[in-house]
């Protein structure tokens, strides 16, 4: 699909383009696709979770989850990918494993010359309901009305996926207007079990 990438008044627009939404992890992936609409709407495209068995060791675990990320894109086409920046929140495990998966996702766009964009969560909750500190419930009821979608997505990992796509939906077109004019603005970082389903408004 391509991409409008300027509107009547000469400013920079999403407008078609399609945004895969990623929210890391080893045992459950949030991973969404979104359409950006006129202005700041947003369509819902496809939302779900790739999960991996905690007893696989852990290459099985990011080759099972590389292989559905293929299988994501493959079906959905995305443009551009938002993804959550990994840091350190405590068990330093848990950082690195879905530090791994993160770099396996990051491959998976390289190799189809999806550029990709990394957003912290509190930014990703900021854009959303305008509250760095929004809490899971907040973020997922926002992310439900913003969409029009009829039932909140379940497990939270998918209403994530979901939120980080809306976000790049929204503050991409500051980045490409900063990035044209050198300033650099943005975290670009390159040009399942259970497969996802198509979301229903």
């Amino acid at each position: 699909m391509p991409v409008n990438t300027t509107s009547k008044g000469g400013s920079r627009s999403l407008e078609g383009t399609r945004v895969m939404g990623v929210d890391p992890g080893l045992t459950r992936c949030g991973i969404s696709t979104v359409q950006a609409g006129r202005g700041r709407s947003v369509l819902p495209v496809a939302v779900g979770v790739i999960r991996t068995d905690a007893s696989d060791d852990l290459s099985t675990r990011l080759l099972d989850i590389s292989v559905k990320i293929d299988e994501w894109m493959d079906e959905y086409h995305p443009d551009m990918l938002a993804i959550e920046r990994v840091f350190e929140r405590g068990v330093v495990s848990t950082v690195m494993h879905t530090a791994h998966a993160v770099g396996v996702i990051i491959v998976c766009a390289a190799r189809r010359d999806i550029p990709v964009y990394m957003y912290t969560p509190s930014e990703v909750k900021k854009a959303i309901s305008g509250n760095g500190r929004a809490d899971k419930k907040q973020m997922t009821t926002m992310i439900t009305r913003i969409l029009g979608l009829t039932e909140p997505p379940k497990p939270a990992d998918a209403a994530d996926a979901l939120a980080l796509a809306v976000c790049h939906c929204w503050r991409a077109p500051a980045i490409v207007r900063m990035d044209s004019s050198g300033l650099g603005l943005g975290a670009k970082t390159s040009g399942v079990r259970g497969r996802g389903k198509s979301i229903k408004p």
